[in-house]
């Protein structure tokens, strides 16, 4: 558009040089020069608003690289945290396990001590008893340890992950207990 009128005011402008001593007496010279006078008075208004508005576009996208910077930084820091917190939290089941695990031994010696002493008396009965006390000693230990890393698991993937991954991540220790208890 201001080629056109640039193109059209130049045509002019040559036309008018031809008749240099008519052409201020011109009214289309007047028009011209009117027109160009409005033009750059509304390129220049227009243009502090439009560098205006961009500088502030500019420092709010700034603004929103910055956030995001802060955001991804503390996101950061939550997962190094949850992550230590996993880590100990597991620490923390495979030392229930080994406790599980000599305290089963330690009853386990135990019945056999009992176990020499009244077979002599009653062997068929003192076979069922320690039976009954390894499989109730087992059940108790394996509740305990089940609970224990229930709650420990419980607290730390609630605090990082959501529920359809909480759901497999308790699932898949539960299943793993059988092995880790023998």
């Amino acid at each position: 558009m201001f080629e056109a009128l640039a193109a059209e005011t130049a045509a002019e402008a040559s036309h008018a040089a031809d008749h240099a001593g008519d052409m201020w007496a011109q009214p289309e010279t007047w028009v011209a020069v009117s027109f160009l006078v409005v033009v750059a008075f509304v390129v220049l208004k227009t243009w502090r608003r439009v560098v205006g508005a961009l500088d502030q576009r500019a420092q709010r996208i700034r603004k929103d690289l910055d956030d995001a910077r802060a955001l991804r930084e503390e996101a950061q820091a939550l997962l190094a945290d949850y992550e230590q917190k996993q880590k100990q939290a597991l620490k923390t089941a495979d030392d229930i396990i080994k406790h599980a695990r000599v305290e089963a031994e330690r009853q386990r010696k135990e019945a056999e001590v009992n176990l020499e002493a009244t077979i002599k008396r009653r062997e068929a009965q003192a076979d069922e008893r320690i039976a009954q006390a390894e499989a109730q000693a087992m059940r108790e230990v394996r509740g305990e340890v089940v609970d224990i890393a229930v709650a420990a698991a419980r607290q730390v993937i609630g605090e990082a992950m959501d529920d359809r991954r909480q759901t497999a991540m308790v699932d898949a220790a539960i299943s793993d207990l059988p092995n880790r208890l023998h």
